[in-house]
This record gives structure tokens, sequence and C-alpha cells, in this order.
């Protein structure tokens, strides 16, 4: 039982709903994507990531689950428009309405979550989960992102890569570090420099991921690793980089499984 007067820590359920419920945070993850520093980095590789994986998808009913404001929709929408008939879902109503926005009429939209989605079994050809399922119970999710595909269809799911260089000094190292300072920060009224919020991130290898696969009906075929980086917190954030060549991010095999901060399995629904 919580101590009177002692402030509870909070679940990792409520770390996750109150991320991205007010419109600003929202705004701010879709700023994200632009500029040189290293979050707009990761994402653009994740997009080449994905686009790699589908290159040879002729199109079909494609669904982005937890598409967040719409940046992966309008990315398929202008890389490949007529292609596919795509639907974003997200537990976030604040996020599907800037989603909504930043596609218009182009695409359609539900407020829903990963675990119970309002869609009929079979409905898609291809679902993506970019960046979900680290915040997730993995299990219930992936069996209901099986559920939603077609026999036959392709999940695509992305993954933080938990045993690379750059995640275990982030983790390790950096964030806590940000954090000790900022509370040094505030205990002697310095003004609040730095600091890190919790977020209820937990990742897993490949080898767990695919076997959380095989488990919910879906059969990996090919795994792609993303954000391909030698560079640890926070090196890449001082090192002058120049511009973004996200073909040079991606890779297969065990270098870039060592170096990739993250990584997708492409999966079909048995």
């Amino acid at each position: 039982m919580p101590v009177p007067g002692m402030l509870e820590r909070p679940t990792r359920e409520q770390l996750v709903r109150v991320q991205y419920a007010d419109a600003r945070l929202v705004d701010d993850y879709a700023d994200g994507y632009s500029g040189p520093g290293p979050t707009a980095r990761y994402h653009r590789s994740r997009l080449h990531a994905v686009d790699r994986v589908l290159e040879r998808r002729c199109g079909g009913a494609l669904l982005d689950v937890g598409c967040g404001p719409g940046m992966m929709v309008r990315h398929l929408l202008d890389g490949r428009p007529g292609d596919f008939a795509v639907t974003g879902c997200d537990r976030s109503a604040a996020m599907v309405d800037a989603a909504r926005e930043r596609a218009g009429k182009e695409a359609e939209f539900a407020v829903g979550d990963i675990g119970e989605m309002p869609f009929a079994d079979g409905a898609f050809d291809i679902a993506l989960a970019m960046g979900v399922l680290e915040y997730v119970d993995i299990g219930p999710a992936l069996h209901e992102i099986a559920r939603v595909v077609r026999p036959g269809g392709l999940a695509v799911v992305t993954m933080l890569n938990p045993r690379s260089p750059y995640r275990l000094v982030e983790w390790g190292l950096y964030w806590p570090a940000r954090r000790v300072l900022g509370g040094l920060e505030e205990a002697f009224h310095f003004p609040r420099r730095h600091g890190a919020r919790r977020t209820g991130i937990k990742a897993y290898a490949p080898r767990r991921l695919r076997h959380e696969l095989w488990r919910a009906g879906l059969q990996p075929e090919d795994t792609l690793y993303y954000d391909v980086t030698a560079l640890v917190p926070p090196l890449d954030r001082l090192v002058r980089r120049p511009p973004d060549r996200p073909e040079r991010t991606v890779g297969r095999g065990a270098a870039a499984g060592r170096l990739g901060t993250g990584y997708l399995i492409a999966a079909r629904r048995l």
C-alpha cells in the first residue's frame, strides 16, 4: 500500500496514455520528423525501412496501427499515390485529429486501442505497427494485428533495438544522468535545463519478437535494421553530421543488427 503523503509512481499504462493526449505533445511528435537531430534521423530511417519492405507490394487495403499524427499516412499518400487504401488508427483522439487534418479526405481514420481495434476480421492486406509495440502488452497486440490482416496478408512491425550500443548508453547512462541533473537543479533552485520524462517503453530483442509473432499466427519473413549509427548519446547530439542519406542507415545482417537503434520484421499471416 502507498504511504500516506507520498506520491505514487505512475503505472506504465498511465505513462503511455498521458503522453499524446495533449495537443501540444502531438505537435512536438510531428516536429520530431524534421530537422538534423537524432530523433528526426531515426524517423526518416524508419520510413525508408518501411518503404524497402513495401516496394514490391502492388497495393491493397493498408492499416497504420498507432498512426500518431499521420506522418506515415502522409508519406504513403505522397510516395505511393493511389496504391493503397489507407486507414489510420490510434488510441489518442488528439493524434487522430492531427492525422485527419494532415491527410484530408485521402485516408480513413478511427480511434481505437491496438488491443481491440474497430475493424472486421481480415479487413486489411497490410498492417503497419510503427513505434507501438514498445508501449503495449505485446502478445494481445500481435494477436489483434493478426486478426485484422487477411490470410496471406502482411504485418510489418517495428521495435527499438535494446541490444544496440545506442540504446544501452541512452537508457543506462544518458537519461538517468539527465534526471539526476534535473533533480539537482530543482533542489538548488537553478533554472531547470535537464530532465527526462518516463515513457513506459519496454523493448524486445529480435529473437523474442519473432517468437511472439509466431505465437500470434504471423510467420516472420524478413528482418531489417534501421537508424544504423556508431554514435551514442550525447555525441550524436553534439557532432554535426552531413545531411541524412536514409539508404545508408538501413541494412541486414550482423553489423547492421548490432548498430541499428531499431528494427522491423515483416511477417505473413498464416
